[in-house]
C-alpha cells in the first residue's frame, strides 16, 4: 500500500471533488472519443502511400448517406422492392390459385368417388383445403421474391446505411437505429419482423421494435389495401389514372403505418418502457458482390418456408372454424356466422364498419389475407369462403350492402392498425417469452385502430 503524505492527500480529495462536480460523459461521448483516439493513433502510426485511384465506396457513401439524398434514394430503392415484389407476384399467385382449383376439383372427385358425407366434404375441402390454399396462394409469391431482394440488399451492404439514415429518427422516438432493418423486414412479414428483432442488444429497446413491428403492413395485408384502393380509392374502376390513385393510396398508408411506428415507438419509451436509449455503434461494412446463390437458399428456407409454415399451422384451424361457424344453424335459422357478425354491428357501427367486416377481423386473426372473402361469403350467406370473378363484381357487391369511399377508408386502416395475425403473435410470445407482453402486442394495436377509426368515423363527411 502506498502511503501519501498530507499534501497529496489533500491533492487527491480536490481532485475527487473536481470530478464529482463534473457531469458524467454519456455513453456516445465516451464512444466517441475512443474512436477519436484510435483514429489520430491510427493517423501518427501509419503512413498513407498517395494513389490516383478514385474511392468509389466514400464516394458512393457521400451520396446513400447524405442528409439531402440518403432518404430519397432509399425511398426509391424501397418503392422499386416493392413494385417487383407486388408486380413480380401477381402470376405466381394466379398459377397457384389454378392449381389449387384443379386441385379442389380433384379432391371432391375422390370424396364423391368414396361416398363421403358432406359435412367431411364441406370441412375438409371448402374449410381447411380452401383457407390453406387461399393463404399460399397469396402469401407464398410475395415473400419469395419480397426476401431474396431484401436479403440481396443485406448482402450488398445497403441495409446498415438505411438503419444509418434513420438512426436519427429513431433517436428521436427514443427507439435504436436497427429498429429500422427490423421494419423493412416486416414489409415481407410482421413474424419474420419480429424474429429480425434479435439484432437490437438491449433488452427494453427490441421489446420496442417487436410491439410496434405490427404496424408496417405486411404483404398478407397489401391483398385489402390494394383491392380497396383500386375500386374505391381509384376513381372510376376502369379510367386511365385509378392505378395510379391506388398506388398512391396505398403508399399514404404506408407512410401512416411507419408514421405510426415512430409515434407508438416514443411514447412507449416514456410510459411503459421507460429507460436511457442505448447508443447505436454501426461500422458501415464495405459494398461487395452479393453472393446471388446462398443468398436465395438463405432467404427461402430460412425465412419464407419458416415463416409459410407457420401460417399454414394456423390457417388449417381458422379454415375449419369458417366453415363450421358458417353452416351451424340456430333455432331461429340463422347461422353462428351470422348471428355473431350481428351481435357486433353495434359497436362496429362507432367504427364506420358493420358486423361482418368487425367478425371477419379476428376470423382473419390466422392470416390477413381471408378477411375480404370472409366478409363476401357473410354477405352472401354462403357456406364456404367465397370470392366474385372480377373487381367489379366485387365492387357492386360492397356498395350493395352500404359501402362507400368512407367505408373503404376506414377498413383500409383497420387493416393497417388492428393486432398482428397468430403467426406473429406466436412468434412475439417465443421471443419474448411473456404472456402479458404478448396479450399487449395484441391489444395495443386493437386500442388504437378502434380510436382512430371512432374518431374519423366523427369528423369524416360521407365518401
Amino acid at each position: 500500500m502506498v502511503q501519501l503524505n498530507s499534501s497529496q492527500t489533500a491533492a487527491l480529495q480536490q481532485a475527487r471533488q473536481l470530478a464529482a462536480n463534473l457531469p458524467a460523459p454519456s455513453h456516445d461521448q465516451v464512444v466517441c472519443s475512443i474512436f477519436d483516439t484510435a483514429q489520430t493513433i491510427a493517423e501518427q502510426s501509419v503512413k498513407k502511400m498517395p494513389t490516383s485511384k478514385i474511392n468509389w465506396q466514400e464516394r458512393l457513401d457521400h451520396v446513400l448517406t447524405s442528409p439531402i439524398l440518403g432518404f430519397p434514394v432509399m425511398m426509391v430503392l424501397l418503392v422499386i422492392v416493392f413494385w417487383l415484389t407486388l408486380e413480380g407476384a401477381n402470376y405466381p399467385s394466379e398459377l397457384l390459385s389454378t392449381l389449387f382449383n384443379l386441385g379442389e376439383g380433384a379432391l371432391s372427385a375422390l370424396f364423391i368417388r368414396l361416398k363421403a358425407p358432406l359435412w367431411l366434404h364441406g370441412l375438409i375441402v371448402l374449410g381447411i383445403y380452401r383457407t390453406t390454399a387461399w393463404v399460399v396462394a397469396v402469401m407464398l409469391p410475395p415473400m419469395a421474391i419480397f426476401f431474396p431482394l431484401f436479403t440481396l440488399l443485406e448482402d450488398l451492404g445497403y441495409l446498415p446505411r438505411v438503419a444509418f439514415n434513420l438512426d436519427r429518427l429513431f433517436q428521436w422516438a427514443g427507439a435504436h437505429g436497427k429498429q429500422a432493418l427490423t421494419m423493412c423486414m416486416g414489409f415481407g412479414c410482421n413474424a419474420a419482423g419480429v424474429i429480425a428483432c434479435r439484432i437490437i442488444e438491449s433488452p427494453r429497446e427490441r421489446l420496442v421494435a417487436i410491439l410496434t413491428n405490427t404496424f408496417v403492413p405486411c404483404n398478407g395485408r397489401f391483398p385489402t389495401l390494394i383491392t380497396l384502393s383500386a375500386i374505391f380509392l381509384g376513381g372510376t374502376l376502369y379510367s386511365s389514372n385509378s392505378g395510379l390513385s391506388a398506388s398512391l393510396a396505398v403508399l399514404v398508408l404506408v407512410i401512416i403505418g411507419i408514421g405510426t411506428t415512430f409515434a407508438i415507438s416514443w411514447l412507449l419509451n416514456r410510459t411503459l418502457l421507460k429507460g436511457v436509449p442505448s447508443a447505436f455503434i454501426l461500422e458501415l461494412p464495405p459494398y461487395r458482390p452479393p453472393q446471388v446463390i446462398r443468398v436465395l437458399i438463405r432467404s427461402v428456407f430460412d425465412r419464407t418456408i419458416h415463416v409459410l409454415i407457420r401460417a399454414v399451422v394456423w390457417a388449417v384451424p381458422a379454415g375449419a372454424l369458417t366453415w363450421i361457424l358458417a353452416n351451424i344453424h340456430l333455432g331461429s335459422g340463422a347461422t353462428v356466422l351470422s348471428t355473431a357478425a350481428n351481435s357486433l354491428n353495434g359497436f362496429a357501427q362507432w367504427l364506420g364498419l358493420d358486423g361482418y367486416i368487425l367478425l371477419a377481423f379476428f376470423l382473419g386473426l390466422p392470416a390477413n389475407e381471408i378477411v375480404l372473402p370472409i366478409v363476401v361469403m357473410g354477405y352472401l350467406a354462403g357456406n364456404a369462403l367465397l370470392w366474385p370473378d372480377t373487381l367489379s363484381e366485387l365492387q357492386q357487391l360492397l356498395v350493395a350492402h352500404g359501402w362507400t369511399a368512407k367505408t373503404a377508408l376506414l377498413v383500409m386502416l383497420f387493416s393497417l392498425l388492428h393486432f398482428p395475425c397468430s403467426t406473429t403473435l406466436w412468434t412475439i410470445k417465443k421471443e419474448t417469452g411473456s404472456t402479458l407482453w404478448t396479450a399487449v402486442a395484441f391489444l395495443l394495436p386493437l386500442m388504437i385502430a378502434c380510436t382512430v377509426l371512432f374518431i374519423l368515423n366523427i369528423l369524416l363527411p360521407s365518401l
